[in-house]
């Protein structure tokens, strides 16, 4: 089996795994600090914080495993571990693209409508937030179709 740039168990890998969990970090403090209660009054703020709260661990947990098989110098080759990976990758990163784009939709509707819970630049503050999952979302959307691409050599 030849080693797929970007798969897991690689250096491209392990650099993919890190950006989706500085991304989620990022997205999640610019929708926690200094806002206001009532923007968790809105499904998709919520939404976003569940999200990035799952894609978080997940994506530091992996990258802890591809820091493991880089610095061991091992390809993953086993193909139930791939598979729940690939599988994983796949149910988060339609998750983040659903949340970035709720997100940003129903935070431009609140800078559109002149909301008075808009005051102090908080809708900028929830725009960049899903500006950050939607980069996420792109970083975990690359990982999974890089560990697509490998899981049918190991059959």
């Amino acid at each position: 089996m030849d080693k797929q740039p970007g798969a897991m168990g690689t250096s491209a890998g392990l650099a993919l795994r890190l950006g989706q969990a500085t991304f989620s970090v990022s997205s999640l403090l610019f929708m926690c600090f200094g806002v206001s209660f009532f923007s968790y009054s809105y499904a998709p703020f919520c939404f976003l914080v569940t999200t990035m709260g799952l894609v978080t661990p997940w994506s530091l947990g992996l990258a802890m495993i591809d820091t493991f098989l880089v610095l061991a110098k091992r390809p993953s080759n086993q193909r139930r571990v791939l598979s729940a990976v690939v599988l994983g990758d796949w149910v988060l990163s339609v998750l983040s693209l659903a949340v970035s784009c709720s997100t940003a939709s129903v935070a431009d509707f609140l800078i559109a409508s002149g909301n008075v819970y808009c005051r102090d630049n908080i809708c900028l503050r929830y725009q960049l937030s899903a500006a950050m999952a939607f980069l996420t979302w792109i970083l975990s959307s690359a990982s999974l179709l890089f560990n697509l691409w490998l899981l049918p050599t190991l059959y």
